[in-house]
């Protein structure tokens, strides 16, 4: 009854709203902190956004209203924004302090071209919102950092009346599983998201109602290592970190009756513990699971816990937790084993025929004490065994107890049983089964989940040449693979956040998915690792190691690369705003060591063909943005002196970078390498009157290496856009689609279906089969070949800049990117001596399009190279 009654209380308030796009200018995709119907969320000052669900031709919103209010009859009794007369559909709740663990409802009504008003609306929930509203007691076990069963939990208690709602709060230093009455509670992985845990810890909120009863019910929670307690030894010494301990987690289970009362069910040491099944568990490496140790029933009421130990009180890790707000972990997708090959009785390899990140399950029936093994491999031996060679090299194992990423799962011998690892995720595409005793298995019996950070799709690439449109997908299957609440490097050998993967993905991750919560994240990581001198560490979150190495200007950038790209995708300041007292302190660390301007901080361009350029030239180069990017803020946040200071500081190094490597009369810089050249003309270095000249410069020795790369990680980033920014989409696209070595094609046509570390297949080290970190090709595809850009000037796609290429070699090319306005299509499609061009522009939004030449026709009338145009769909002919 209290399930229905809740239905329909929250079907009474939308069924009071117009439905979605029901009429023409309605708003449509509501979110607030740019979630949909967030619950548990800590920010005093939530965003709201929303798009206009409107194809009329020229649609967009003259004016919007908010509204925010607890009682969804009476929006106009709370907090109401004054009509503001502006096409904005960001805005901030401005309103009185918000409450704790309460429920708002949000509306917001605009008004179309036609000054019509269209209503929408929403709602989010807050959480704890301050620390001293906690009030359960973090508790752990009697245990060391070095025992490796994970540790159970549970606590019974009576809800005496009719339960109306209840959520669920949950803290943790390491990972969790939550149960109720013996049901997982949420669809999450591997919560909460890793943090640098001794200044900054997240929790998570869960609706239960659903989950409990009226009478008696238990909580159970099992806890894992994570990266709070790495009992993994590798190069980056997290064994080591400064915050290592036995697991442990802070539980309120705050719930709400019928009758208005509230009741907190709360962790404390008379809560009950003992160790489980899961007799060891590494994020790094693998998962040890002994089903002959389970407890049936252990976290019911029913269940006799007479035998376990009462947990004791902890402190908690830091003393700064706030609200995961941010797509989570899950399985994101089942894929079935593409073929099995049984090399006996106890031997048996699996092929899911792509590579993912995450995990598998088996199914297997067998004799008690059986032990099987699971070896995840991305290659396989000649002999058809799995082949770990290629991604082990970092691991130190100090015996021969924790293979590396090998679950091993003992048999109870109950029948039929079923496997998959609950605190791990490894980076894999066969799995080598082994068995102590024979066992039967077949195709079906392996299953394959990719796990990552579900952000939701936001763009699609589509062309007539299937290795481009292959080398699309194998991009978004590696950034995906290295998306875990904050981005990584590869998801087998590492896991590591670093940093230079991160600034070079970025774009290509925010025009194929709605990452800004993830990036979010992993920006106050950043502001939690800052040293006070502005230094931060190569690799983030981070136990100590990478402050030390790694850590120049052209990795570490990401603390001034990515909020800007956040705004000028989102339009969103807020980021930047949180970053920029970091960005500055970094800026100012540079420019006290290096007071010439020029930088030989950095790793260089990492991983290259066969051509190396000076550190000194990238990392001032990734310098000179981030001093560029500074300035700008400045100017946005409305801090002159800065934006003064700071645009000095960036024509300074400018300056000191072309009077050492820029030949004022040639347009050449350094040696005329392709990183060099290109990452002069990427970042905006070479003069507005050298720039023909430079890229006459960099296409000319592009030719040179027969139309092939000859660059690394920072080369990779940069060569791309600057051809076919500056002329040339003609020879980066046949750069693009070269499919023998050295090139992304050749990945592909080799059987990729991720991206690799190395452009030799055949390298002896850097060859991780799925690493993000060459990926920039997927942001290229978007801008080079469909044309598609944020405006600085408008940014949010509040106006589209578009500049297509219509490359020979390509008869038809399609980008789709849906942006905060909604949704932006451009098309084109040659039909004999002509293109045609179609362009979707949504509402509230505009478009300057730019065309190579001044033969595109508009309705019959010839359009010039420049045009301007308002939402809605334009077909040009290009003659």
């Amino acid at each position: 009854m209290k399930l229905f009654s809740a239905f329909l209380a929250t079907y009474l308030w939308f069924s009071t709203l117009p439905a979605n796009a029901a009429t023409p200018g309605d708003p449509a995709d509501l979110k607030c902190e740019h979630l949909v119907s967030p619950i548990g969320i800590d920010a005093k000052h939530p965003r709201f956004t929303w798009r206009i669900a409107d194809d009329r031709p020229g649609a967009r919103q003259t004016a919007y209203q908010l509204y925010v209010a607890e009682d969804s009859s009476a929006l106009d009794n709370g907090w109401t924004s004054s009509k503001t007369n502006t096409a904005d559909n960001l805005a901030i709740y401005q309103g009185q302090p918000l409450k704790p663990f309460t429920k708002y409802y949000w509306k917001v009504e605009v008004w179309d071209k036609d000054g019509k008003k269209h209503s929408a609306g929403s709602s989010f929930e807050t959480g704890m919102m301050e620390m001293g509203n906690w009030k359960g007691t973090w508790i752990s076990d009697v245990n060391d950092v070095d025992v490796k069963p994970a540790g159970l939990f549970r606590k019974v208690f009576q809800a005496g009346k009719k339960i109306r709602s209840a959520r669920a709060y949950i803290a943790v230093g390491g990972l969790y599983e939550l149960y109720i009455n013996g049901d997982k509670v949420g669809n999450h992985r591997l919560d909460p998201m890793y943090t640098r845990f001794d200044r900054r810890n997240l929790y998570v909120t869960y609706d239960v109602t659903a989950h409990l009863q009226q009478g008696n019910n238990a909580i159970g929670v099992m806890l894992g290592n994570g990266w709070y307690n790495h009992q993994s030894t590798a190069v980056w010494y997290f064994h080591k970190a400064p915050w290592r301990a036995r697991p442990t987690f802070c539980l309120d289970l705050r719930v709400t009756y019928e009758d208005g009362s509230v009741e907190t069910i709360t962790s404390g040491r008379d809560w009950k513990t003992s160790l489980g099944p899961v007799i060891f568990n590494s994020i790094y490496t693998a998962e040890h699971y002994d089903a002959r140790k389970e407890q049936p029933g252990w976290n019911t009421i029913s269940f006799n816990d007479g035998k376990w130990k009462n947990a004791i009180p902890r402190a908690a890790p830091s003393t700064n937790i706030v609200a995961q707000a941010m797509h989570p972990v899950e399985n994101v997708q089942a894929i079935p084993a593409k073929s099995m090959r049984k090399f006996s009785d106890s031997v048996y390899v699996f092929d899911l025929g792509r590579n993912i990140s995450g995990v598998s399950q088996l199914t297997v029936k067998g004799d008690s004490g059986t032990v099987i093994r699971l070896v995840h491999a991305e290659q396989l031996y000649k002999n058809g065994r799995a082949d770990l060679s290629n991604i082990d090299v970092h691991y130190r194992p100090t015996d021969d107890k924790d293979p590396f990423q090998t679950d091993i799962f003992i048999l109870s011998g109950k029948g039929e049983e079923t496997f998959m690892p609950k605190f791990n995720y490894k980076g894999f595409q066969y799995v080598e089964v082994n068995s102590s005793q024979p066992v039967q298995l077949k195709k079906e019996s392996l299953t394959g989940y990719f796990m990552h950070s579900n952000v939701p799709p936001v763009g699609k690439i589509s062309s007539s040449n299937p290795v481009i449109d292959k080398i699309w997908a194998a991009t978004n299957n590696a950034y995906l693979s290295n998306l875990f609440g904050y981005p990584t490097d590869c998801p087998q050998r590492e896991k590591n956040g670093w940093t230079g993967d991160g600034q070079i993905a970025v774009e290509t991750g925010l025009y194929s998915f709605d990452g800004i919560t993830v990036y979010e994240k992993w920006l106050a990581d950043h502001r939690d690792e800052q040293q006070p001198n502005g230094v931060l560490p190569s690799i983030i979150p981070t136990g100590g190691w990478g402050y030390e190495w790694g850590n120049g200007p052209d990795w570490t950038s990401t603390i001034a690369i990515i909020p800007w790209n956040i705004y000028l995708f989102y339009g969103d300041t807020s980021l930047l705003a949180a970053c920029y007292d970091n960005i500055k302190r970094y800026v100012n660390h540079i420019d006290d060591l290096y007071p010439s301007g020029l930088t030989t901080w950095g790793l260089g361009d990492w991983v290259p063909v066969k051509s190396k350029s000076p550190v000194e030239f990238t990392s001032t180069a990734y310098y000179f943005t981030d001093a560029t990017i500074l300035a700008k803020t400045a100017k946005l946040l409305g801090k002159s002196d800065d934006y003064t200071k700071y645009t000095a500081l960036a024509e300074k190094i400018k300056k000191a970078f072309n009077d050492k490597y820029l030949d004022a009369q040639t347009g050449m810089y350094s040696k005329g390498l392709q990183t060099e050249l290109s990452v002069a003309l990427f970042w905006g270095l070479v003069p507005e009157d050298m720039k023909s000249k430079t890229a006459a410069h960099l296409a000319k020795r592009v030719e040179q290496d027969n139309f092939h790369l000859d660059v690394g990680l920072l080369g990779t980033k940069a060569i791309l856009n600057a051809l076919s920014e500056n002329g040339y989409p003609d020879i980066a696209y046949r750069v693009a689609s070269q499919e023998d070595f050295p090139s992304w094609g050749w990945w592909i046509v080799n059987g990729a279906t991720t991206l690799y570390e190395n452009w030799d297949i055949n390298a002896t080290r850097d060859i991780s089969r799925n690493h993000i970190m060459f990926g920039e090709i997927g942001a290229w595809l978007y801008k080079g070949l469909g044309g598609i850009y944020p405006d600085e000037r408008q940014p949010g796609f509040k106006n589209v800049v578009l500049r297509p290429h219509f490359v020979p070699g390509l008869n038809h090319f399609e980008a789709e990117h849906n942006g905060p306005q909604g949704k932006i299509i451009t098309s084109w499609k040659r039909k004999g001596n002509k293109i045609a061009y179609t362009i979707t522009i949504p509402a509230n939004s505009t478009a300057t399009v730019h065309f190579d030449k001044p033969n595109a026709y508009l309705k019959g009338k010839q359009a010039g190279q420049e045009v301007q145009v308002a939402a809605g769909t334009h077909v040009f002919e290009v003659r």
